[in-house]
């Protein structure tokens, strides 16, 4: 009998904390030198984040962006289309978000919903389904040709771990937010979810915009892995600054700047 396949966290232990946070910081300060190229070069990126419900997607954006400027890391999170945007192009509304010169925009899911959420809950017909899968690809190949650098990430976690998460949610009210009525019904379906995804796949990993899957039962690994793919994706160089140096503080005009505080009123100062 043929052995199941191990996933890389039967294998691996979980990543300890101390070994995490040092990693990431070395990785964060990484990212910092690459906003600065991408801003030095004008260039734009579009990195895709797809995956379960429960696989780590917003945790491995934060991950990213915790360190970096919001100016140049815009994160999109598209709420359900209004009754105009669904009358658009389908890709219209999103690409009404692609970066400019010196931008890289993170899709916390994105145009490939109708390939996944949409399908699955019928929310598109089978020809539209169809269709999407066909046109995908030609429209990534415009942006790629166009100079846009597009990276698609796909957050794999194993069922017995999406469990524990989404059990974790319910019982935690700083996570319960999490858990959507549409994640409770994605947990019913994962073969749906399964078919959906490889039918994805078949039709869009293309040689001009390939799928790159990162196994993420293990939350830790998993951002380290998805930061330094990135890192590696996009070629960079530290760009030299020069030196900041405070100017000296003028007394011109200098008055009791804290008097003129007293008739305000202070937040209660409880801690």
């Amino acid at each position: 009998m043929k052995k199941q396949e191990k996933s890389s966290t039967d294998v691996k232990s979980k990543l300890k904390r101390k070994d995490y946070e040092k990693d990431l910081q070395r990785l964060q300060a990484e990212l910092c030198m690459l906003q600065e190229w991408v801003k030095s070069k004008g260039l734009r990126v579009i990195i895709v984040f797809e995956g379960r419900d429960g696989a780590g997607k917003g945790g491995t954006i934060k991950a990213i962006t915790e360190r970096v400027s919001p100016r140049v890391f815009r994160v999109v999170a598209l709420p359900a289309p209004s009754d105009r945007e669904k009358s658009q192009l389908y890709l219209q509304r999103y690409m009404a978000h692609f970066p400019a010169a010196g931008e890289i925009v993170i899709f916390d899911r994105s145009w490939y919903n109708r390939a996944g959420v949409e399908y699955v809950m019928g929310f598109c017909s089978p020809a539209e389904h169809k269709r999407f899968l066909e046109l995908c690809p030609p429209v990534e190949k415009f942006a790629v040709d166009a100079g846009i650098v597009l990276i698609k990430l796909w957050l794999e976690v194993g069922m017995e771990e999406q469990e524990r998460r989404f059990e974790a949610r319910i019982e935690d009210p700083l996570r319960q937010w999490k858990l959507s009525p549409m994640d409770t019904e994605s947990f019913g379906r994962w073969y749906d979810y399964s078919r959906a995804r490889d039918l994805m796949f078949e039709a869009t990993d293309t040689k001009h915009a390939p799928w790159r899957l990162i196994r993420s039962d293990d939350k830790r690994r998993a951002r380290l892995n998805v930061i330094s793919h990135i890192l590696k994706t996009i070629p960079y160089k530290k760009i030299a600054r020069d030196k900041v140096k405070l100017p000296k503080r003028t007394h011109k005009g200098r008055y009791n700047d804290q008097a003129s505080l007293r008739r305000m009123k202070f937040v209660e100062e409880r801690y």
